[in-house]
C-alpha cells in the first residue's frame, strides 16, 4: 500500500528547483532609523574630540600603578573598567580622549577600550552635571512607597528639566535608568555614587534643596564635584569632614534624617530617608529571631 501512494505523494510536492526565487535587490527608505545610535556611535563635538589631551594626574597615576599590580603583565588589559572609571572622575565623562589615553597605557587597540565604554552604562560618554541625579523607573520602584513617577515628576518641577537633559547652570544631570538593585528601599535616586532611598517627593525636594545650598556654599556651578566633595578629583567622592556629633541634619517626612555637613551645608545622609537603618522592615524585625533549627556547626575561630 506504501509502495503506491509514496509515488504518487512525491509528485504532488514541488520540487525546490521550480520554487519561485526571491528578489535580491535591496530596497532604499527615505525616513530615518528608529534606533538609538547614542551607546554606539561616537560624534566629535567642541567638548569630546580626540584633539582634547587628557593625561591622568599624579594623584591617579599612583592609583594606576596599584591596580596594575592585580593584574599579570600579561593579562594588564583586564583593567580598562577601573582605569575607564578613574578617567572618568577625573575629566567629569568618558571622553574619546580618555578612551584613547586608557588604550595607550593598557598596550591595547583603541577600538577595545570602545567597546568596553559603550557596552556598560555607568560611563558617561557626555558631559554630566556636577550632581548626576539617576532615578530609577523599574517596577519595584514604580509600585514601591509613593511610587518613581512621583520623584520623577518632583525632580522635574524643582529642576525644570526633563530626563536626559541637564540645568543650563550644569549643576545637575537628570537620568532615568533602570533597576539600580535596592528594591526594597524603592522608590529611590542615585545622585553621583550614593543612594538616596525610602523617598518622597517632600524628601526629594528637601535633597536637591541641600545640593544647591552645597554648590552656592563651594561657589563653583559646574564641574565633577561630588556630594560635598572635591572640585577636581571626580565625582561622588566625598572628604568626610565635619560631621555632626549626633549624625542628625534636620527633620524629613517627620522623622530625623542622619547627614553630614560639607562646606558648612547639612546634608541628609546617603540611604533610607524615613528614618530606618538599611533595608530592616518598617515594623520592626519579623525572621531570624531564634537560632537555626538545623545541625549546622559555625566556625568558632573567626576565620571566614
Amino acid at each position: 500500500m506504501a509502495s503506491k501512494i509514496l509515488p504518487r505523494f512525491s509528485r504532488c510536492v514541488t520540487h525546490p528547483s521550480r520554487l519561485p526565487r526571491r528578489s535580491q535587490c535591496r530596497f532604499l527608505t527615505t525616513t530615518p532609523r528608529v534606533a538609538s545610535e547614542a551607546l554606539q556611535v561616537h560624534r566629535d563635538s567642541p567638548e569630546n574630540n580626540p584633539s582634547i589631551p587628557f593625561k591622568f594626574n599624579a594623584i591617579n597615576q599612583k592609583l594606576i600603578a596599584e591596580i596594575l599590580k592585580r593584574y599579570p603583565p600579561q593579562y594588564k588589559k583586564a583593567a580598562v573598567m577601573p582605569l575607564l572609571d578613574l578617567g572618568q572622575r577625573q575629566h567629569g565623562f568618558t571622553s574619546i580622549s580618555v578612551m584613547n589615553e586608557v588604550a595607550k597605557l593598557l598596550e591595547m587597540p583603541p577600538m577595545r577600550v570602545y567597546e568596553v565604554a559603550t557596552f556598560y552604562t555607568m560611563y558617561n560618554r557626555d558631559p554630566v552635571g556636577r550632581f548626576h541625579v539617576q532615578a530609577c523607573t523599574t517596577t519595584p520602584c514604580q509600585l514601591g512607597g509613593c511610587g518613581s513617577d512621583k520623584i520623577m515628576a518632583a525632580i522635574e518641577d524643582h529642576l525644570g528639566i526633563h530626563p536626559g537633559q541637564t540645568t543650563e547652570d550644569r549643576m545637575f544631570t537628570f537620568s532615568e535608568v533602570e533597576c539600580l538593585g535596592a528594591c526594597v528601599n524603592a522608590p529611590m535616586v542615585q545622585i553621583n555614587d550614593d543612594y538616596y532611598e525610602d523617598l518622597t517627593p517632600e524628601s526629594m525636594v528637601t535633597l536637591l534643596k541641600a545640593l544647591q545650598a552645597t554648590a552656592h556654599a563651594t561657589g563653583a556651578a559646574g564641574g565633577t564635584a561630588g556630594i560635598g566633595g572635591e572640585s577636581e578629583t571626580g565625582m561622588g567622592q566625598r572628604k568626610g569632614e565635619g560631621r555632626d556629633q549626633d549624625g542628625k541634619s534636620g527633620e524629613v517626612d517627620g522623622q530625623a534624617a542622619r547627614g553630614y555637613a560639607a562646606k558648612g551645608v547639612k546634608l541628609p545622609s546617603p540611604g533610607p530617608m524615613s528614618g530606618r537603618k538599611t533595608c530592616e522592615p518598617f515594623a520592626g524585625l519579623t525572621s531570624l529571631k531564634e537560632e537555626p533549627w538545623g545541625n549546622e556547626k559555625l566556625r568558632t575561630d573567626g576565620a571566614l
